[in-house]
């Protein structure tokens, strides 16, 4: 005689309650990363304090070497000049560093990114004429509106622009360029700078990394962390003597897409 085959075991409903476990750890490693961001961020503060009071007592004692006459007059004067040179990228760096560990949450707005971009390029248009750099726009006309929150990713944009201008010191050309791509809308930088070795190429993104002399090594990892805190992605591609090219990609809404 047959054994009665028992009922399929089925799955208990899901309790309307229950958190995802996957969303209730990345909320954890959210608030681990706030917390991490607000320590580090009040003792770049602390540092900053007690900073600013050693620059003022600077310009003050500077002040009394203006017209250093003597030689040990002339000595005293030159270190101090390191000192207050030393203190300034010391400044550079925290101001740096406190952009880099800010968590962002950006207010997002519909925004027509090629009007962005144009707004970038007017304000360096100046530095552009004085570099010799021959900047090229290719912006499509029908790219859909993104959703930016237009005064950070403003300063992501140009970033990337000043990043492109140093890698051309003996001018050259810039070229910023929009399109569709798989349902993305994309932003193009392509220069024809010094560009970089695969070693810098595979490390451009990791912070405190630099190949300029005083460089914090932080301005690219926080155009990427901006880029990411609006959904989108940031790649580079580089050839040494031939230049870059940095593309960002962002997300389109649906609704904006079907409007």
């Amino acid at each position: 005689m047959k054994a009665m085959s028992q009922p399929a075991e089925q799955p208990s409903p899901r309790d309307p309650d229950a958190v995802d476990p996957a969303v209730e750890t990345a909320r954890r490693l959210e608030k681990q990363y706030a917390d991490f961001a607000t320590l580090v961020g009040g003792l770049a503060h602390e540092i900053k304090n007690p900073l600013s009071t050693i620059r003022l007592n600077l310009e003050l004692l500077n002040e009394d070497f203006t017209a250093a006459q003597t030689p040990k007059e002339r000595r005293a004067a030159a270190k101090l000049a390191v000192v207050q040179r030393e203190c300034q990228r010391l400044q550079d760096l925290l101001d740096d560093f406190l952009n880099y560990a800010k968590v962002r949450h950006p207010h997002l707005r519909p925004t027509n990114l090629n009007q962005l971009v144009a707004q970038v390029l007017e304000f360096f248009a100046p530095t552009a004429a004085e570099m010799n750099i021959e900047v090229l726009q290719f912006l499509d006309a029908d790219l859909p509106s993104v959703l930016l929150d237009a005064d950070t990713f403003r300063s992501a944009l140009l970033n990337l622009v000043l990043n492109a201008q140093q890698s051309m010191p003996d001018g050259g050309q810039l070229v910023l360029r929009t399109r569709m791509t798989g349902g993305r809308v994309a932003l193009d930088l392509i220069d024809t700078g010094c560009g970089m070795d695969s070693k810098t190429l595979t490390r451009a993104f990791d912070a405190f990394y630099s190949t300029k002399p005083g460089g914090s090594g932080l301005g690219l990892p926080t155009t990427r962390k901006i880029v990411e805190a609006h959904g989108g992605t940031l790649h580079v591609q580089s050839d040494v003597g031939r230049g870059s090219q940095f593309t960002i990609e962002l997300p389109v809404p649906p609704r904006l897409t079907a409007e």
